[in-house]
């Protein structure tokens, strides 16, 4: 199987190599004509990924490492980017590297560029990914929450927490529109929404032991768990689960504590992860897409994501 996301980023990172004019693979920016180089390493990538996650003992640590990967070299274009080198940057202008500005961005100019269709492409393909596997950003949260064990009580107050802030900022940024506010008073915004987001990941998420940041602040965040069910992929727990509480440890994204294990379904912040596989002694943590049995609906899921996040890592840079 794992030669299905290696192909697919194989053909996907080629089209884009030979049909776009301005050089979107990094190593293409700096050798013309090297950038095929980069498509194969890619695709070897993938398919070294997809047996790494596909093994539920591994796929945690995996999942981990290949995201913090991600987050590194997007973040070290990024740097390079401000001490000069412009081949490291998408268009030559740098822009806040702060999640909820996808949404924010959108709605204070009234005008859908190109990441928000990004981010929305990925929720239609892979549902809750970006926030797993995809996002630059929450990478860092999920290494600080899993600085320490992860905690197994929930959240205090974190459904209030969320909604409250997601509309105050959507708020913020409609009146900033309607009162057309100089630019300045938006990047002041963008600024602190970024500098309370790190701060939050350095000091709450390890203290709690979960990702505070992606599931009681972050704005995209929030937005992903109301729209990921336009995607046809579930997590579910099957009638045979034992309620041993065993995988409550084991989310970093507080969607599994008693109610919803009851209920037989992860919470409303699953982002279908897979982290808590492992810890289910009787496999009765499932994926679900159609009819597809739940090993093919997981194999179908991993190849999609996979794939986003190996094309990912060849183009996306500020």
């Amino acid at each position: 199987m794992a030669f299905v996301p290696a192909l697919l980023t194989l053909v996907l990172l080629s089209v884009v190599e030979w049909k776009v004019k301005m050089p979107m693979l990094l190593v293409e920016r700096f050798f013309p004509g090297w950038g095929w180089v980069e498509v194969i390493l890619l695709s070897g990538y993938a398919a070294f990924l997809f047996v790494k996650l596909h093994d539920v003992r591994t796929s945690a640590l995996w999942r981990r490492r290949s995201w913090t990967l991600f987050a590194v070299f997007f973040f070290a274009q990024l740097v390079a980017g401000l001490l000069g080198c412009d081949e490291c940057l998408m268009t030559g202008k740098l822009h806040f590297p702060v999640p909820a500005l996808i949404l924010g961005g959108a709605v204070y100019r009234l005008k859908i560029g190109f990441m928000p269709i990004l981010f929305l492409s990925t929720v239609i393909l892979s549902g809750p990914a970006w926030c797993s596997q995809l996002c630059y950003f929450g990478a860092f949260d999920n290494l600080a929450a899993y600085s320490r064990k992860i905690g197994n009580k929930r959240l205090v107050n974190r459904n209030a927490i969320r909604n409250s802030f997601f509309v105050l900022f959507l708020t913020v940024i409609v009146l900033l529109r309607i009162f057309d506010a100089p630019l300045g008073y938006a990047v002041a915004g963008a600024s602190v929404i970024g500098v309370v987001g790190v701060l939050i990941v350095i000091f709450i998420s390890p203290q709690k032991g979960k990702m505070v940041h992606c599931v009681s602040w972050c704005p995209i965040g929030t937005l992903i768990r109301y729209i990921k069910y336009v995607n046809p992929f579930r997590m579910t727990i099957n009638n045979g689960c034992t309620e041993c509480m065993l995988c409550t440890v084991k989310c970093p994204y507080d969607a599994l504590n008693r109610e919803d294990i009851i209920n037989r379904k992860p919470g409303p912040t699953c982002t279908y992860c897979g982290d808590c596989l492992s810890s289910c002694p009787g496999s009765h943590i499932e994926y679900r897409f159609m009819k597809l049995s739940p090993e093919r609906s997981r194999n179908l899921w991993l190849i999609i994501t996979i794939t986003l996040h190996a094309v990912f890592m060849g183009l996306a840079r500020m």
